[in-house]
This record gives structure tokens, sequence and C-alpha cells, in this order.
């Protein structure tokens, strides 16, 4: 299953992914995709959402069973110890955890 959130992107977008996902509220899109589509996909919402926000949670085959990828969000996907977390990095501080 697959998960996109956007913000402040394109209409046209939004559009284009309801050709594959269903729109369960304003800007959250849900499905079922091949990896390959799933790809191609996040490639376009990169091209379209320039300056707006977009994160897909996806489910894959390890120990929590899901990935993430973001776009211009404060959240970033960070590895502790091969478990994946969201962080949120603190403007201004230096942290070992940061990439």
């Amino acid at each position: 299953m697959i998960v996109i959130v956007l913000s402040k992107c394109p209409p046209a977008l939004r559009g284009d992914l309801t050709k594959w996902l269903f729109e369960v509220s304003t800007n959250v899109f849900v499905g079922r995709l091949t990896a390959r589509v799933r790809d191609e996909l996040w490639d376009r919402i990169l091209i379209y959402c320039k300056d707006g926000r977009a994160t897909m949670v996806y489910g894959t085959d390890n120990e929590q069973r899901m990935e993430s990828r973001v776009h211009n969000t404060g959240w970033q996907p960070t590895d502790f110890d091969g478990i994946w977390m969201m962080m949120k990095p603190v403007k201004g501080a230096s942290s070992s955890l940061q990439n």
C-alpha cells in the first residue's frame, strides 16, 4: 500500500495522481502500485511540486514493513540502528544523529 500527502502543490498534480490512486481526503492519496509505477509517480511529484511539500509512505520488505520519502518538509527519515524514524531537525543545533 502507498500513501502520499501533498501540500502547496498544483491542482494538476492532484488530478494526475487520481489516475492511479484514490484521493481519500484533500491532498491525501492512497492505493496499491507496483514499485516501478510508485517510483515514476515520485519523479512526477518532484517535477511538479517544486515549492510544495510531499510525503510518501509505502510498504516494503523490511522489519518495519514500510519506508518513506519526503520533499521540502521539516521532517526527515533517519536511520536509528536499523529502525527508520521521522526526525524534525532543530534549526541551528548540531547533532550526531543528523545525516
